[in-house]
């Protein structure tokens, strides 16, 4: 879907195929028949843009064979679906029964992690529609917080500088313009968008920015505008936006709080959680951990990391942070000039919602991917945006 701003760009909103993922290119081809074609429809577009998630072996595929590579852009184009932004944070196993930390590996001290991207940034820069020339990629922020001492941290700064050299030279060559986006997730060396501006400042090359993800903000308890004021301030680009919602509860210490947040205890996905005490963040790497014993004080609200539905907030006594994304949003795309054009719809939890919330068919999953692409849209226009056909 894309959106003419005030300002006379093209914002492009999408959203993520992460929540039916696919290791291999006859997979992602399944995907766009079976649910990005089908939420396409349901919203009454002709054009529809995803945010691709390219497993390693999908990638190997696809910068390997061209005519692979033919094959997923001509079902692109025949499905009237565009890509204009990858997610490269997953490197496999994504669908796997138990992600967890597995999906920290590779990190960007490890060679594979620059080559994959690599990969991708030459794979997308070969899927972006005719009209436009510029595409994005958001990546991990930079490993996971253990074991990365401090040769691993050069490792990968070196990584990230040889890595916006190539996307340099991959303009060169195509004309086309690919970013990379960290992004900051709690756990992570990169836990907050204020521990990006070192590390990326070091770097200092405009290809090379923060992909926000507005559930990761909200899980830190970080505030919107002083979050991008800062990033603006540091020259640090917002190459996109992943347009999500964290579960939160107000009363952590109720009994019947507790049990409500124990429904989204599940055993697949990480999901961090946070509470903003006088003394600063604090927070477990999972939510059982937090709801066990008196691990995390719980006088004052906690977040989870879990990716809620956008348009359906959890039940009374939780919520989710929407506001948050309201507020993140007003300042990435109100002003005389958006901080970025490329916005995706990122909830990939919708298997891992408590039983009674989980779509039982793909017509029920695709109803509501459409919905919160509806919700979306919506808020965009209501920010000044129009959307085109």
């Amino acid at each position: 879907m894309r959106f003419r701003h005030p300002d006379g760009s093209t914002v492009h909103l999408a959203y993520c195929t992460n929540v039916h993922p696919a290791e291999t290119l006859d997979g992602v081809l399944a995907q766009l028949r079976d649910h990005c074609e089908p939420v396409r429809r349901r919203l009454g577009r002709d054009r529809l843009g995803i945010g691709l998630w390219l497993a390693r072996d999908a990638a190997h595929t696809l910068v390997t064979d061209p005519s692979a590579l033919r094959r997923l852009r001509a079902a692109l184009d025949r499905r009237g679906l565009e890509v204009v932004t990858l997610n490269g944070f997953p490197y496999e196993g994504f669908g796997a029964e138990e992600v967890k930390y597995r999906v920290y590996k590779p990190d960007w001290a490890d060679p594979e992690r620059l080559e994959h991207t690599t990969a991708l940034a030459r794979v997308l820069a070969a899927l972006l529609p005719d009209d436009v020339t510029r595409g994005s990629i958001s990546t991990l922020p930079l490993a996971w917080r253990t074991a990365h001492d401090a040769p691993r941290a050069e490792a990968a700064r070196t990584a990230l500088r040889t890595l916006a050299e190539r996307l340099d030279a991959l303009e060169e060559l195509t004309g086309r313009d690919i970013r990379v986006g960290l992004e900051p997730e709690p756990g992570c060396v990169v836990e907050t968008t204020r521990d990006a501006i070192a590390p990326l400042t070091a770097v200092a090359h405009r290809r090379i920015g923060v992909c926000v993800d507005t559930c990761h903000l909200a899980t830190s308890f970080e505030d919107p505008h002083t979050a991008l004021d800062a990033l603006t301030e540091a020259g640090v680009p917002v190459v996109k936006s992943q347009l999500s919602a964290a579960l939160h509860a107000e009363h952590p210490h109720l009994p019947e709080v507790r049990a409500a947040l124990a429904a989204f205890d599940e055993p697949r996905f990480l999901h961090q959680t946070r509470t903003d005490t006088a003394a600063g963040l604090r927070g477990t790497d999972d939510l059982g951990p937090a709801l066990r014993g008196d691990t995390l004080p719980d006088a004052a609200p906690w977040r989870a990391h879990f990716h809620v539905p956008l348009h359906a907030a959890p039940a009374a006594p939780l919520t989710s942070t929407l506001p948050v994304l309201k507020a993140a949003l007003s300042r990435l795309v109100a002003g005389p000039r958006p901080l970025t054009h490329h916005l995706e719809v990122e909830t990939y939890t919708w298997q891992a919602l408590p039983e009674g919330l989980r779509p039982r068919a793909r017509s029920r999953l695709a109803d509501g991917i459409a919905a919160e692409l509806t919700l979306a849209r919506d808020l965009l226009t209501d920010l000044g945006l129009k959307e085109l056909p």
